[in-house]
């Protein structure tokens, strides 16, 4: 079942222990789009400039990405410039260029409206909710954000929150959110806000699950349904910074991928999103999944069975 992804296709420079990196292919939903099409067939709805060229147009070909909803402008491509050098956990940010990013007006494709899964990816929820009311019919939708969004544009987020079954946030976003010390108290109050599912990722930690109590009276506890999965040890981290993005695009595109949802689907999404986190972590950019295989990525997902079980 085709995925449609909405959020920036961009350019970063990148500074790491490993090195620099000068304008890599980089956004949230190529890295989300990239990730996914290895599971399922993939639409992206974004805007790039006139530096966004055949080059990089034949990555998303490469991987039958249908880019019929990347709108072409004239300027240049949303930019960012960071860097890792302190801690591996968190950017600093030298430099942000919105660029033709600041006038995105999502245009949804007429062959995309019969997409069952759609992804939201961390743009400004104004956008993400006008998709989302453009998109009534998808059966899983899924969202992303930020803390600047969170802590500036609460009440727009919170109208998107309303329409997601699934909102993938890391620790902290998910304890400003809801002004919780607890990541599972902050689950049971982001239930009441409208996602059905929550996926809070841990960065080297790994991600963490809760899925809403089916009692409505509440007595079953958050804690008592949640599903964690262990990142995998790396000998070395190049480039962290698009690791979330395709996690999501690991979960979102294996779900796709199956015939019925399951509780067991949801656990096998868990461990692809972190084996697909892993990969894109060894090179910039999205270097790693341009040359990732499908082999390659089934002997991880091995791996981390073997990693999590007992016998």
């Amino acid at each position: 079942m085709a995925i449609t992804v909405v959020g920036s296709v961009a350019f970063d420079t990148v500074e790491t222990p490993a090195g620099r990196r000068e304008r890599c292919l980089a956004g949230a939903a190529t890295y989300f789009s990239l990730s996914a099409s290895f599971f399922t067939d993939v639409r992206v709805i974004a805007v790039v400039g006139e530096d966004f060229g055949a080059t990089e147009q034949a990555v998303f070909d490469a991987h039958k990405i249908d880019t019929t909803g990347i709108q072409h402008a004239l300027g240049k491509s949303f930019f960012w410039e960071g860097s890792y050098l302190e801690n591996l956990n968190e950017a600093k940010t030298h430099n942000t260029e919105l660029n033709v990013f600041a006038g995105f007006e999502p245009r949804i494709p007429e062959a995309y409206h019969d997409s069952q899964f759609l992804f939201l990816a961390n743009i400004d929820p104004v956008l993400q909710r006008r998709v989302r009311e453009a998109m009534p019919n998808a059966k899983l939708v899924g969202g992303d954000t930020m803390n600047y969004w969170i802590k500036d544009h609460k009440p727009a987020l919170l109208e998107v929150l309303k329409g997601l079954d699934v909102l993938l946030i890391n620790d902290t976003e998910t304890r400003m959110l809801t002004v919780s010390r607890s990541i599972a108290l902050a689950a049971g109050k982001i239930f009441e806000m409208g996602p059905k599912i929550l996926v809070v990722k841990h960065g080297e930690y790994g991600a963490t699950a809760f899925f809403a109590p089916k009692r409505a009276d509440g007595a079953e506890r958050v804690a008592h349904r949640a599903f964690h999965v262990p990142a995998l040890p790396l000998e070395e981290v190049v480039d962290p910074t698009g690791a979330g993005d395709s996690f999501a695009g690991g979960f979102f595109g294996y779900l796709a991928s199956q015939k019925e949802l399951t509780p067991q689907s949801f656990r096998y999404a868990m461990f692809y999103g972190s084996v697909m986190g892993s990969f894109v972590v060894e090179r910039f950019g999205t270097e790693r999944l341009q040359q990732l295989t499908r082999e390659e990525i089934d002997h991880r997902f091995r791996l981390f069975r073997e990693l999590t079980h007992l016998d």
